[in-house]
This record gives structure tokens, C-alpha cells and sequence, in this order.
């Protein structure tokens, strides 16, 4: 690929990125993108085949991104799994608080394309959640966390509906609620 189109894709995905992170996917139309990357819708297609392409594209290069940046909040979780836990929702609070905060992107593009199964950016929003799941289950496992796949699918379950809460009641204690519940089901490990 030549250095130009290179660059102009990668204005392209960043600037539809923002758009459909800040607005949503069927609310943003390619010649906002176009005007956002300050191209004509011309070169967006000369780039991008469809809008669902464009998508496609953007969530596989967020996903590197994003789970990059998740390894790296990975090597924060030490200690017992309880510890864990704490920092680990913890931080999902600290997020919460920045600026704009608007939940995961994946979730949110995921559940707006409900009615369309076969989307590619809902197979992508799957691997991506899947891979995070597995590497807070190897997390969990290190840590001496009793059935760590199974604890970990929990503790993503909660993370999701807190996540989902909080955006709906603007409410950071759904994370502090999500740690706490987490605590018990690693609690109840002990106990049997």
C-alpha cells in the first residue's frame, strides 16, 4: 500500500472512529466521516467499499488497541483474586470518571446492530469480547482463583451490566456493587 493511501485510510479510520464512538453507527452518514477526515466522499469510497466495511475495519484496529491497552491494566491485577478484583473494578470506576465517558464502544456498536446477526462488526465485537474474558480467566487463574473460566465469565458479566448502569443512571456505584458481588461468588469458593 503507498504511503499516501496508508494515511489517508488511517484519517479515515480515525475520524470515523470518533463519530461512531461520540454518535453511534446509524447516526453518523459517510459524508460526516468524509468531512470529519477532510476528504470527499469520493476518497472515502475509494478507500472503504460501505459504511459496514468502514465499521469493520475500525473495530478490528480499535481491538488492537483496546486489548493492548487492557494487557496493560492486566499487570495491575496481583494478589489474591478478592485484590483483584478491587483494582480491577477499581479502575472500571476511574474510567468512568473521564471526560465524556461513554461505556465500551464495543458493547455499545454490538447492541446497536442487535437486529443484524451477521454484521461483521458483531463477530468482531465477540472476539473481542471473548479474548478479554480469557485473559481476566488467566488472571484469575494465576492468582489461585478456583475454576477461573467460569469466575471470569461472572465477574464479565458483571462488568458489562455495570457498565450498561452506569451509563443509564449516571451512577459509578454499580461499579462499586459489580466489586462487591464479585467478591462473594469468590467467596463462595472458599466456603465449599
Amino acid at each position: 500500500m503507498r504511503k499516501s493511501r496508508a494515511k489517508t485510510r488511517s484519517t479515515i479510520l480515525e475520524a470515523a472512529y470518533r463519530l461512531f464512538r461520540q454518535k453511534g453507527f446509524a447516526r453518523v452518514n459517510v459524508d460526516e466521516v468524509a468531512a470529519a477526515a477532510k476528504l470527499t466522499k469520493r476518497s472515502l469510497y475509494d478507500n472503504f467499499e460501505s459504511k459496514d466495511k468502514l465499521l469493520e475495519e475500525v473495530l478490528a484496529q480499535q481491538h488492537e488497541f483496546a486489548y493492548a491497552a487492557f494487557q496493560s491494566f492486566g499487570k495491575k491485577l496481583l494478589g489474591k483474586p478478592e485484590a483483584i478484583v478491587e483494582t480491577y473494578f477499581g479502575e472500571l470506576q476511574r474510567w468512568s470518571g473521564t471526560p465524556r465517558w461513554s461505556g465500551s464502544g464495543y458493547t455499545r456498536l454490538v447492541i446497536e446492530l442487535a437486529d443484524l446477526p451477521g454484521h461483521p462488526a458483531r463477530k468482531l465485537g465477540r472476539k473481542h469480547k471473548a479474548l478479554l474474558e480469557s485473559h481476566l480467566a488467566e488472571v484469575l487463574k494465576a492468582a489461585g482463583a478456583s475454576a477461573p473460566r467460569e469466575r471470569a465469565r461472572q465477574i464479565w458479566l458483571l462488568t458489562e451490566g455495570a457498565m450498561v448502569l452506569m451509563l443509564i443512571h449516571g451512577d459509578k456505584d454499580y461499579f462499586r456493587a459489580a466489586a462487591e458481588a464479585a467478591k462473594v461468588l469468590l467467596a463462595s469458593d472458599l466456603d465449599a
